[in-house]
């Protein structure tokens, strides 16, 4: 595999993670969304470090996958106390949680 097409790959995945970031306002979808676009972060990351044998590319895909999985406990722990506290979850009321 040529390094322009898994950059191009990982610009298509990225996209399609943005545009599902804009269109969508279901806090999961939202989620794996950004996780898309973390996952398209790194395949840029890990298809340059072997197309030019960077070990600094593929510590930074170590840390962009640690922080992925900070976000989602995170994330989905705020989704779960929005939701408990209005018994729906969606994006758009969760201005009303302002203290």
């Amino acid at each position: 595999m040529s390094l322009a097409f898994v950059l191009l790959l990982s610009l298509l995945i990225f996209c399609t993670g943005v545009a599902g970031v804009l269109i969508r306002r279901d806090p999961i979808v939202l989620f794996i969304c950004i996780e898309m676009m973390f996952n398209a972060a790194n395949l840029a990351f890990v298809g340059i470090a072997r197309a030019t044998g960077l070990v600094e590319a593929q510590a930074i895909a170590f840390l962009v996958i640690a922080v992925a999985a900070a976000e989602v406990a995170v994330g989905l722990a705020i989704i779960i106390a929005i939701f408990r506290s209005q018994h729906d979850a969606d994006v758009d009321h969760v201005s009303s949680l302002k203290g």
